[in-house]
C-alpha cells in the first residue's frame, strides 16, 4: 500500500543523506572498533526482534492515550455497550451519536498499518524460510492485530501490501479470513514441530505477551484464535466455520482451558490507557448497558470493573449512549473504570472466551469436546476467578434475576425499561436461540473492557440486546434499531489510494458508510 511507499521512501533519503554527507574514507574514520558490527547485530536476531514491539503495542494502542482512544475508545467500546462517555465532543454530533467522524476513525486504520502490518511484512522478508520461527510468531500477532481492522472495515489490503503499484488493491473480507486461516495453519504446524522437538525458544527476550517465548502457549493462542475467527463466519460459510472450529479444538495442544493460557500485552512501562482517559480526563464511564446487565444480575464483578458514582455514593451508575449531552459535568461522575484497567497488562483474549466459544460451538452440533452447558458454566467460572471474584457457583445456577431498568437520576427522558430478558441459568428447555442469548451475554460480561471483540459478537448475533440511541445523527446511513456496522474507509486512503478504495467498496457491496454490513455480519437468523 501507500503507507509502504512512504516509510520506503523515507527511510532511502535519510541514508543517502547520510552518505552524502560522508567522506570517501567513512568507515576508517566512523567504524568503532568497540562498536557492534552488523554481524554481531545478527547474533541474537536483533535485525529480526526489533519489529516485534511495534505490533505489540499497537494491536490496541497503548500510548500516547488519546490515540487509543479515537483507535477504540470513541467507537468500538461504546458501541459495543460496555462504555459510554460524558463529554459532548464535536458539539455532541460523533461517533457516539453514529456521525462518524473521519478525523477521529483514520487512527484505526493507520496505527495499525504503520505498526503491525508494516512490521509483519518486514519481519517476513527476513525470516520466511530461513528463520521460521519468528516468521510463524508474527503471523500471530499479524491475524490478531489485522482481523480486528478487517472486521471494522470489511475489505481492507492485506495480500498485496508493500506492493509497489499506483493502485493496491483491496481484498473482499473473505479473501482476508481465508489467508489468515493459512496463515494460523502455517504458525500452528511450525511452532508445534519446533516445540515437539524440544527447541528452546528464541523469542524470550522479545515476547511481550507474558507467554516467556513458550511455543505451545503461543499455538494455544492461534488455535483460540482460529476458533474465534471461525465463529465469527458461522452465519455465511457454516461448513468452513465448522471444519475451522474442530480443527482448533482436534489440534494436539488444544485451546485456552487455564487462566494462564489468557493473551494479554504486558507492558514494561505502560498502563492501560482506558485508567488515564476515564479516571483522569473523566471521558469514559460505565454504560447504562453495564449497570443495567451486572446490577440486574448483582454480578460481583462490577466492583473490579468500575468504581462507584462520585456524585451518588455507593452506588454504581452509568450513563446511556446516544442522548443529548449538555455539558459534562451533568455525567462525569458516574462510575468510571475500575481495577480492571489499573495494571501494565492488558488483556486481548480471555480463557473464558475460549469456553463460551466452545459452548456456542456445542449447542451448533460441532464436536467441542464436551456439552454447552458444561463450557457455559465453565466460561462464568473461569471469568470470575480471573476476576479474584468468588460466588460463581451461586452465580451461574441464578435462574431469578434478569437485568433491570435504567434510571438518569439526573436526566429522566434518558430512562428505559430494560431491553433483556434472559436469566443465568442454563435450562436445556429454553430455545437454542434463548441459550445463545445466554451465552454471548456471559461473554459480554466476562470480556470487558475488549470492546472490538464485544461489538463484533453484538453485530454477528445481536447479544447482549443494548439500549438504542435516543440521538442519530447519521442521516439516515446508520439505523437506530441496528446501530453501526462498520466504519466508513478513511481519508488517507481516499487521498492516496483513491483507486484501492474503489476496489474495496466494489469489495463491500454496499455504499461506504457505517450502515453497511461487513462480509459476516449478515441479517439471517443465528439458527
Amino acid at each position: 500500500m501507500k503507507l509502504y511507499n512512504i516509510i520506503k521512501t523515507t527511510i532511502i533519503i535519510s541514508l543517502l543523506t547520510v552518505v552524502s554527507s560522508c567522506t570517501d574514507n567513512f568507515e576508517e574514520i566512523n567504524t568503532n572498533p568497540n562498536g557492534i558490527t552488523p554481524e554481531l547485530f545478527e547474533q541474537d536476531f536483533n535485525h529480526i526482534k526489533g519489529g516485534f514491539a511495534p505490533m505489540f503495542n499497537n494491536i490496541q494502542v497503548l500510548t500516547p492515550e488519546w490515540v487509543y482512544q479515537l483507535q477504540q475508545g470513541l467507537n468500538c467500546d461504546i458501541w459495543s455497550g460496555y462504555m459510554a462517555t460524558p463529554t459532548p465532543f464535536a458539539g455532541g454530533v460523533n461517533n457516539t451519536t453514529y456521525s462518524l467522524v473521519d478525523g477521529w476513525n483514520g487512527f484505526i486504520w493507520d496505527y495499525a498499518y504503520r505498526n503491525v502490518m508494516f512490521n509483519a511484512y518486514d519481519i517476513a522478508n527476513k525470516t520466511k524460510d530461513r528463520y521460521n520461527q519468528f516468521y510463524a510468531l508474527s503471523l500471530i500477532l499479524k491475524v490478531e492485530g489485522m482481523h480486528r481492522v478487517t472486521d471494522t472495515f470489511g475489505p481492507i489490503i492485506y495480500s498485496d501490501f508493500g506492493s509497489q503499484a499506483t493502485t493496491i488493491e483491496y481484498d473482499s473480507q473473505e479473501e482476508v479470513y481465508n489467508q489468515m486461516f493459512e496463515e494460523l495453519d502455517f504458525a500452528v504446524a511450525e511452532l508445534t514441530t519446533r516445540y515437539n522437538a524440544g527447541e528452546e525458544s528464541t523469542f524470550v527476550s522479545t515476547d511481550l505477551s507474558g507467554y516467556n517465548g513458550d511455543y505451545k502457549a503461543w499455538v494455544k493462542f492461534a488455535n483460540t484464535l482460529r476458533l474465534r475467527l471461525a465463529m465469527r463466519i458461522v452465519k455465511v460459510n457454516p461448513v468452513l466455520a465448522k471444519l475451522e472450529a474442530e480443527k482448533a479444538i482436534a489440534h494436539e495442544f488444544g485451546v485456552m482451558t487455564v487462566n494462564e493460557d489468557l493473551f494479554k500485552i504486558v507492558s514494561p512501562v505502560y498502563t492501560n490507557p482506558i485508567a488515564t482517559i476515564s479516571n483522569s480526563w473523566l471521558d469514559i464511564r460505565m454504560s447504562a448497558d453495564m449497570e443495567s446487565i451486572l446490577k440486574g444480575y448483582e454480578d460481583p464483578r462490577i466492583a473490579s470493573y468500575f468504581n462507584v458514582s462520585t456524585q451518588f455514593p455507593g452506588e454504581y451508575k452509568g450513563v446511556r449512549t446516544g442522548i443529548e449531552l449538555i455539558a459534562k459535568a451533568d455525567h462525569q461522575d458516574f462510575s468510571g473504570i475500575g481495577s480492571v484497567v489499573s495494571s501494565n497488562e492488558i488483556v486481548l483474549m480471555t480463557t473464558a472466551e475460549a469456553y463460551f466459544l466452545r459452548a456456542e460451538g456445542a449447542l451448533r452440533g460441532w464436536n467441542m469436546g464436551g456439552t454447552a452447558q458444561d463450557f457455559y458454566e465453565q466460561g462464568i467460572e473461569m471469568s470470575f476467578n480471573q476476576r479474584g471474584v468468588s460466588g460463581a457457583a451461586a452465580y451461574k445456577v441464578d435462574n431469578v434475576k434478569t437485568p433491570i431498568a435504567y434510571v438518569d437520576p439526573n436526566f429522566p427522558v434518558n430512562n428505559s425499561a430494560p431491553v433483556n430478558n434472559v436469566t443465568i441459568a442454563w435450562d436445556d428447555a429454553d430455545t437454542n436461540e434463548v441459550k445463545l442469548q445466554k451465552i454471548i451475554t456471559q461473554k459480554w460480561i466476562g470480556g470487558f473492557p475488549e470492546g472490538q471483540e464485544a461489538w463484533s459478537d453484538y453485530r454477528r448475533t445481536g447479544y447482549p440486546k443494548l439500549f438504542p440511541v435516543l440521538v442519530n445523527y447519521s442521516g439516515g446511513t446508520i439505523t437506530t434499531q441496528f446501530g453501526p456496522r462498520r466504519i466508513n474507509f478513511v481519508q488517507s486512503e481516499r487521498t492516496n489510494n483513491p483507486g484501492g478504495v474503489a476496489s474495496g467498496i466494489s469489495n463491500l457491496g454496499g455504499p461506504d458508510n457505517g450502515g453497511t454490513r461487513v462480509w459476516w455480519d449478515t441479517t439471517g437468523p443465528n439458527f
